[in-house]
């Protein structure tokens, strides 16, 4: 359950349900459930796989042990578990990601399958391989595509076997809020992944820059939630607005110079402040389609 990062899931969970929510009232048959439902699987695998491949890759690497950690616990890094046992872990959960967007791509089309190898391959190659472009500072953009244009608008995708304006749209706010995640992490770990040359976008822009991009990425998401409202004739989802309430106490920390261990609550107040989001979104969409 540590490696799996549970408080990292909501990255997986909300672009499946805004993207499933975009779809509403497209056709007049409704949601195919059992598509959103194996959506769901893909991006909850993917996101556990990413998290296990994460640790297996930094373990090895050394960048993650004890003397250097100040995050949650990593189970290679800190000697919890066998390596091997967690890149095998990373594969099995890679592989139920496979297996669900497999019967998806037999029902929609075999675009998945390519979607889905690139998304297994970024999961992987994030920390993995001879290059990782998680230590070229990288990680933000692929997370953004991913868990946010890719999750969001395939999932309206896979429910009506085309993109959509709305779909991609509502994909931007979402991929924000994902990214945030990742930048108010990596910010944390600015001084033990400077010390080992892991030169994440935190590394490259420096602490106070960074800063700024979480609030600019949290203040965009709000932005871009009633921009797709208005722009896309869905006014419930305005609802959104009420989800300030819920970034007041992370951009606050951020802004007053929060560090270290602190940023760890910062991160837990960001993953919230996605759930709301995600639920208000979803549920405005739902409403107004």
């Amino acid at each position: 359950m540590a490696g799996a990062r549970p408080r990292t899931l909501p990255a997986a969970v909300v672009p499946v349900a805004v993207g499933t929510a975009c779809a509403v009232g497209v056709t007049a048959d409704g949601l195919i459930w059992w598509r959103a439902a194996a959506a769901l699987v893909v991006s909850l695998a993917l996101q556990v796989g990413t998290n296990f491949a994460n640790d297996y890759s930094d373990g090895i690497r050394g960048t993650d042990d004890d003397t250097k950690r100040v995050g949650p616990v990593r189970l290679v890094g800190q000697r919890l578990a066998e390596p091997r046992s967690v890149k095998l872990a990373a594969f099995a959960s890679f592989g139920v990601a496979g297996v669900a967007g497999l019967a998806l791509a037999v029902a929609v089309g075999w675009q998945l399958l390519v979607v889905g190898a690139l998304a297994i391959a970024a999961g992987w190659f994030y920390t993995g391989g001879p290059r990782p472009y998680g230590y070229a500072g990288f990680g933000e953009l692929f997370v953004f595509v991913f868990f946010g244009v890719v999750a969001t608008a395939g999932s309206t995708y896979v429910q009506l076997g085309h993109l959509t304006a709305l779909g991609l749209g509502a994909s931007v706010p979402v991929g924000m809020l994902a990214t945030a995640l990742l930048v108010v992490n990596n910010l944390r770990d600015i001084p033990g992944d400077t010390e080992v040359g892991k030169n994440t976008l935190a590394v490259r822009l420096g602490d106070a820059r960074t800063r700024a991009l979480y609030v600019t990425l949290i203040a965009g998401s709000l932005v871009g939630g009633v921009l797709v409202a208005v722009l896309g004739q869905r006014l419930w989802a305005l609802l959104v607005v009420a989800a300030v309430i819920a970034a007041v106490r992370p951009v606050r920390a951020v802004l007053a110079g929060a560090r270290g261990r602190d940023l760890i609550a910062v991160l837990a107040d960001t993953g919230r402040l996605q759930l709301v989001f995600g639920l208000l979104f979803t549920v405005g969409l739902a409403l107004s389609g």
